[in-house]
């Protein structure tokens, strides 16, 4: 009896080394003399996408059993855009890296906002979209509202800085010709207004002002610096999860009309492809590679500004273009999960 116990259990030894060796042997890719399982990419994927789609899921769920109202969402987003989102862009480009050649960032990406606003105004021809407001969906990122959330869980270990320099292209080119052709007020006053009203701009030149001029660097020799990031990480913490939840009470997939919004979604798509594949071009011609790519790629894949229903004066060309906005956060979310595997995986 005890002879057959120890077969047993010598057999079973046995396969279980056969397990292990083929786990070993075939969940296992080496690079050099890093060993990275097929397992433990798959956790980091899905510690990157995890949280995105369940912070929607919880959005949705709030809106489908009544746990926030719409006035409620409203003013979550107020709160994001007034109090938490300034200190994320603060820290952003406080702790940037300034230098003459990295002006030229933000100048491309405004020039490439330029350009695909005079692209969409060509465009709309091409695709049969009547809607005046058609065209300033093919230009402009919701870098603020989504961006930042969606880089920190991409690229954890990148400083959120890269995805900024890229931002204050498209920023001032939001609070400055994409809004005035919007409201039609195209006056100095009216824009300087506008810009020095603005939380986030705001918060987006004191940031430049304490990082290009060595300020932060200096407060951090004295001490403060230890402070202020304490008090910045602190506030900014809430960002990410906030707006995602709005993003997931505000998307209502089988409410999307897809025929009546395909032109718009074309549109932006073809737009966005073409310009991204010149902003890479120029980055691994001109640029050197100064510029982040997957910050690029992520910016790229954004959704429009969500204020643009706002400017519409007939309500079923609000509809349409809210609905089209809806669809490209959705797309947004599926290319962000392709981006999390390519990241994490390939």
């Amino acid at each position: 009896m005890v002879c057959e116990t120890f077969c047993i259990d010598s057999t079973n030894l046995v396969v279980y080394n056969c397990i292990y060796e083929f786990l070993l042997n075939y969940t296992s890719v080496f690079d050099g003399k890093d060993k990275f399982s097929y397992m433990d990419r798959f956790i980091t994927l899905v510690e990157t996408a995890l949280p995105v789609f369940l912070a929607l899921f919880m959005g949705a769920l709030c809106r489908k059993r009544n746990f926030i109202t719409r006035d409620g969402v409203d003013t979550l987003k107020k709160v994001v855009i007034n109090l938490t989102l300034p200190f994320v862009l603060f820290n952003a480009f406080a702790t940037a890296e300034y230098s003459l050649s990295s002006i030229i960032i933000p100048v491309i990406v405004f020039a490439i906002c330029c350009d695909a606003l005079g692209l969409g105004f060509l465009t709309i021809k091409v695709f049969r979209i009547k809607s005046k407001l058609s065209p300033y969906l093919a230009s402009g990122f919701e870098a603020g509202m989504l961006g930042f959330a969606l880089f920190a869980l991409l690229f954890p270990n990148e400083s959120i800085s890269k995805f900024a320099m890229l931002v204050l292209g498209q920023e001032l080119f939001v609070f400055t010709l994409y809004k005035s052709m919007l409201t039609g007020k195209t006056s100095l006053k009216a824009i300087g207004k506008d810009v020095v009203t603005s939380p986030t701009l705001i918060a987006v030149m004191l940031g430049i002002v304490f990082g290009a001029t060595g300020l932060y660097d200096l407060l951090g020799q004295w001490g403060v610096g230890g402070i202020i990031d304490s008090v910045t990480s602190f506030i900014s913490a809430p960002t990410g999860m906030i707006i995602l939840l709005t993003v997931g009470f505000d998307l209502v997939i089988r409410e999307i009309p897809w025929k009546k919004t395909a032109g718009m979604i074309a549109m932006r798509l073809v737009v966005m492809g073409v310009l991204l594949g010149v902003l890479i071009l120029l980055n691994r011609t001109l640029l050197g590679g100064m510029i982040f790519e997957g910050a690029a790629v992520l910016l790229f894949i954004l959704p429009p500004p969500y204020v643009i229903p706002i400017f519409a004066d007939e309500p079923d060309e609000r509809v349409q273009i809210s609905s089209s906005l809806s669809a490209l956060t959705l797309i947004t979310m599926i290319l962000f999960a392709v981006m999390s595997v390519v990241v994490n995986v390939a």
